[in-house]
């Protein structure tokens, strides 16, 4: 059984789901998911769902830059290679489409790499907002919703300043 529960998030209502005590999805707002039914149950005292509310909530306050907790996607082997490549992008940095390409070695699917990047069923946690276009200019989150990514990467960059990390 899908397990979820909202947690109101400074980018908005975030809805994390689980099956089988490991997380499968963070929908954000905006979302089908937030705006209509679903075929997960709400839970919010569920154990695993708890620890992750709480842990992104320390993400969000700048205290957590490594989220600690079981979670699994699934997808084509594409999207696997990318979202595998974005798991290594450190926290605070940044890189652009084409370098998540050439990491996979597939340079001319940059346009591909973009849609696997939407496609991402675990933003923030497996953090496509990293993934920036030519000339880290802001492109494409959540269909068009830039400005949670540039929130996200501003709130890194505090972070790491704030511990002098950069």
């Amino acid at each position: 059984m899908k397990l979820f529960t909202l947690y109101h998030s400074p980018i908005g209502i975030l809805a994390v789901e689980q099956e089988d005590n490991i997380v499968i999805a963070l929908h954000l707002e905006g979302s089908e998911f937030v705006q209509t039914t679903t075929d997960s149950v709400r839970n919010d005292q569920d154990p695993l769902l708890k620890e992750v509310v709480a842990q992104l909530e320390e993400y969000f306050r700048g205290e957590r830059i490594i989220f600690n907790f079981p979670f699994e996607s699934e997808g084509t082997e594409f999207q696997s290679d990318v979202w595998g490549i974005l798991e290594q992008i450190p926290y605070g940095e940044t890189r652009s489409y084409l370098e998540v390409a050439t990491a996979i070695q597939k340079p001319k699917a940059v346009r591909a790499v973009g849609q696997a990047n939407r496609r991402n069923p675990l933003p923030i946690i497996v953090p496509c907002h990293r993934v920036v276009g030519k000339n880290n200019s802001l492109t494409g989150y959540a269909g068009n919703q830039v400005d949670k990514k540039e929130y996200l990467l501003n709130l890194e960059r505090k972070v790491l300043a704030k511990y002098k990390l950069v």
